[in-house]
């Protein structure tokens, strides 16, 4: 079976279009060799995914005439993906957090002058350690 169809049938990728893409953009390798679209994957096989910044590690134990349900993919790949890449993702997403709530607006005159601030300190800071 083709891998991008392979990743669509164990639901990986939502869509068989989202996953040829994701092969050809280079998001998919199989025996640690970059994958093209119409290469074959057999029993054995380990496959990892570039997804959601998380590189996913998977072996085929079996391939699935068609696509399974939900419950029924773990019959035909066993996932290896190290617990270190999902808090590697948790802690992206705490650096990226900060008091200001998505979706609240532009920043307010009182934010801006913070930011201002902070911006002139870091400024006067490299132009001392030039010194």
């Amino acid at each position: 079976m083709r891998i991008d169809k392979y990743l669509w049938c164990i639901r990986i990728f939502k869509t068989s279009s989202i996953a040829t893409e994701a092969v050809k953009k280079g998001h998919v390798s199989v025996n640690n060799q970059q994958a093209k679209a119409s290469r074959d994957v057999f029993a054995g096989d380990k496959i990892q995914v570039r997804k959601d910044q998380i590189n996913y590690q998977y072996v085929v134990l079996d391939i699935p005439a068609n696509r399974v349900g939900a419950k029924l993919v773990d019959m035909y790949r066993k996932d290896d993906t190290p617990a270190e890449a999902f808090e590697h993702l948790e802690l992206l997403k705490l650096a990226k957090d900060h008091y200001r709530l998505k979706g609240d607006g532009r920043p307010t005159k009182k934010d801006r002058r913070d930011m201002d601030d902070y911006l002139d300190d870091e400024i006067v800071d490299e132009t001392n350690f030039k010194e």
